[in-house]
Formats: C-alpha cells, sequence, structure tokens
C-alpha cells in the first residue's frame, strides 16, 4: 500500500510539472493578440525570402536560365564570338560559320593554343586553320603557368603560334598565380608580354577574369594592354577601366558544337575590330624560327 501511494504522488508531481510548463508556453503567446503572432509569422516568412533571393538567388539567376531556359545575353553588342579548345571536341564547320549568337552573325573564334612551356592543345592546329577557311576572324591564346618560365612559355607560343594579317593580337590567359610573390608573378607576366610584343610589334591582349584582374593586374602598367574579361552572368560589365572584349558566359550554345561554349563580345563596331586587328605591314616583318 504505502508503495502504491508513493507511486501515485511521484505521478501527481510530473503531471504537474507538466502543466506548469504548458502554461508558462501558453503565457507567453497570451502576452501578444493573435493578429500581433500573425503579423510577425508573415514578416519573418517575408525577411527569409528577401535574404534568399538578394544572396543567393538575384546573383545567379542569370546561370539558372542559361542551364534551364532562355540566357539572358548583354544587349547592344553588334560583334560577337566564341573561344574553343579540345573540350569542344569536334566541330561542324559548315554549320558554325553561318550560326549565329543573340540573333547576330557569328563573327570570331578564339582557340586555345598552347599551355605552359610544353603542351600544345590537341585540336589547336586543326580550330586555328579552320576558322580563316570559314571565313571568321581568328586568335590564338596561350594559357600562363605561373610557376614555369615566362621566356619559354612566350619562346614555345611563337614557335607554334603564326599568326597573319587580320588575325587578333597574341593573347596571354592569366587565371593563376600558383606559389609565386606578388611581385615574382607580376614581374614572369610582364616577361611574357614584353617579348611576345617585341616579335610582333603589338600589345598583347590579356586575359583574365574580373576578381583576379583587381586582386593580381590592377597596376596601371598592365592597363595599357587590352583587356578581355571574363565575367558571367551579369547584364552589363561593371568595370572602371577600359576593356576590348567581354567573355559573359561559359555556358553558351551555338549550332554546329555539341558542347557548351564560352561567348564573347567585342566592345565596338566592325570597323574598330579591323583596326585592332593585326595590319598586313605588322606580319611581314615578323621573324620567327
Amino acid at each position: 500500500m504505502a508503495k502504491a501511494a508513493t507511486a501515485r504522488k511521484r505521478k501527481t508531481r510530473r503531471t504537474t510539472s507538466r502543466k506548469r510548463r504548458n502554461g508558462r508556453r501558453s503565457s507567453v503567446f497570451r502576452r501578444f493578440p493573435w493578429w500581433g503572432v500573425l503579423v510577425g509569422g508573415v514578416l519573418v516568412v517575408v525577411v527569409y525570402f528577401f535574404v534568399l533571393y538578394h544572396f543567393f538567388v538575384g546573383p545567379l539567376s542569370f546561370r539558372w536560365r542559361a542551364i534551364f531556359g532562355e540566357p539572358d545575353y548583354p544587349q547592344d553588342y553588334d560583334i560577337h564570338g566564341i573561344d574553343i579548345s579540345h573540350y569542344q571536341e569536334e566541330v561542324d564547320w559548315a554549320v558554325l560559320r553561318n550560326s549565329k549568337v543573340n540573333d547576330r552573325p557569328l563573327r570570331f573564334v578564339i582557340v586555345k593554343a598552347t599551355e605552359g612551356t610544353s603542351l600544345t592543345d590537341e585540336n589547336f592546329n586543326d580550330n586555328f586553320y579552320r576558322v580563316r577557311d570559314n571565313e571568321l576572324i581568328r586568335g590564338a591564346y596561350h594559357f600562363f603557368i605561373p610557376d614555369g618560365s615566362a621566356a619559354r612559355q612566350a619562346e614555345f607560343y611563337l614557335k607554334q603560334v603564326h599568326l597573319e594579317p587580320g588575325d587578333f593580337p597574341p593573347i596571354l590567359d592569366i587565371e593563376k598565380r600558383g606559389d609565386l610573390t606578388l611581385e615574382e608573378f607580376q614581374a614572369e607576366v610582364r616577361a611574357w608580354l614584353n617579348q611576345v610584343e617585341t616579335v610582333y610589334g603589338v600589345a598583347p591582349i590579356i586575359y583574365t577574369n574580373l576578381d583576379f584582374k583587381r586582386k593580381y593586374l590592377n597596376n596601371p602598367e598592365f592597363d595599357e594592354y587590352p583587356l578581355w574579361i571574363a565575367n558571367y552572368y551579369k547584364k552589363e560589365l561593371k568595370y572602371d577601366g577600359e576593356w576590348i572584349m567581354w567573355q559573359y558566359t561559359d555556358l553558351g550554345k551555338v549550332e554546329g558544337i555539341k558542347h557548351d561554349v564560352d561567348f564573347d563580345l567585342f566592345n565596338g563596331s566592325m570597323s574598330d575590330l579591323r583596326n585592332f586587328l593585326l595590319p598586313q605591314e605588322e606580319v611581314e616583318e615578323l621573324d620567327i624560327e
């Protein structure tokens, strides 16, 4: 009997304790009217979706549309092109030459040529000559390896790539700093640019992304080179300095190429582009072994 009484007392205490806790919870909501709780909940939901859109959906909306729907391309630019490498595999040039980007004719194709001191893109020779055969403007770029000799990289590019009148000037693709200090890195970049400029007589184009330019190549000396800048999924390029080309997506789709491709535009008219390309007198005087 004593044990039963003790059990009933313990049960009563637990039940009373639960009632007290429930009572405290209920009293919290009794402090506010029902409509206040409702308004507060709505505000929390609104703030949540605002933060979600502002920081996650909005900045990436162009990329999502490029992947899942019709992409938004920059307007008010007439000269469009692409850049390709072996990653695009086989190109149907008969189809590509008549394709369009943003309802405008494809005007130029820039191909990857070399990387580091010894790597030639496996599709370079075919791509490079097929561009001109199909009456498109062509260019060739070198992918810069910061931990390799800039002089040897320049020599390798000059040996593999023979630009002709009407081609884009030489192009240096810079995306990595490696283990070099900033001073060492910039000195290596200058070495490649100076060596190639001495041979061709024109300033090479620097290709890099917007963040990398601002962080590692923001010295005034690099602003003297034509800038081809990568900044994806934007309506406009928000860069205060001068630029000659803009790579605005890496998810472009064009007839004649099965895989996604980079889309680029030239900042100017067709007349501006012709004046920017390698002139006859400069190329004729080249002495490249």
